[in-house]
């Protein structure tokens, strides 16, 4: 983006990483989980630009000829590109505020960023109900769909790891400012999949 019981607390954003260390960088020992975060962020990446890269070879050797591009409607993607950055910015105050060991803020500014987050992918949902295009019209087409899903699904991964720190800050204690890689991870990947998108709106709707 299982069971009767849907365990919001567990997301595969947020690795085991946290499970093994919840509480505490066991003393003066550094935590590297962020690092590893970042190489896991570096690794999605590489995928992408693969992707960005071969979508750009189609029209670089004229695979996918201009007149072969639909028209797409502009102001639904408009929108929803301002929705993930506005969710972007939005998130970004949780980290000061578990630094000050609010919670609470955490919890406000999680949870709008995780309201934008909903909405895009609700609005992406509608967008796909009015394509004039199928999956399989033209390559143009497929691109377009391996593309967007692909990143949509990385939204819903974002999403699943900010639900799940608003699930785990229930709990006392859980974040505080000595302990919230939850918090910072759940952050740097929503940054990621916004970054992403930006990409994507480029290519897919303006060039």
């Amino acid at each position: 983006m299982q069971g009767s019981t849907i365990d919001t607390s567990e997301s595969p954003v947020l690795v085991a990483a946290e499970a093994q260390a919840p509480h505490s960088h066991h003393g003066d020992h550094p935590d590297h989980r962020i690092f590893g975060m970042i190489l896991f962020l570096i690794a999605e990446g590489m995928i992408f630009l693969g992707l960005f890269a071969a979508y750009l070879t189609f029209r670089s050797v004229n695979a996918i000829p201009a007149d072969q591009i639909p028209e797409r409607e502009l102001l639904l993607p408009g929108i929803n590109t301002v929705l993930l950055v506005a969710s972007s910015f939005l998130i970004h105050p949780a980290e000061d505020a578990i630094k000050a060991n609010d919670v609470k803020a955490v919890r406000k500014w999680f949870g709008l960023a995780a309201v934008l987050g909903a909405i895009f992918i609700l609005g992406q949902g509608y967008e796909y109900s009015q394509l004039t295009f199928g999956l399989r019209d033209s390559l143009f087409a497929s691109t377009f769909y391996i593309l967007t899903g692909f990143h949509g699904l990385h939204v819903m991964l974002g999403l699943g790891a900010i639900v799940a720190v608003l699930w785990r800050s229930r709990e006392p204690g859980h974040y505080s400012s000595e302990s919230h890689f939850g918090i910072a991870a759940a952050e740097l990947y929503w940054h990621f999949v916004d970054v992403v998108w930006i990409v994507l709106f480029v290519l897919l709707y303006l060039l």
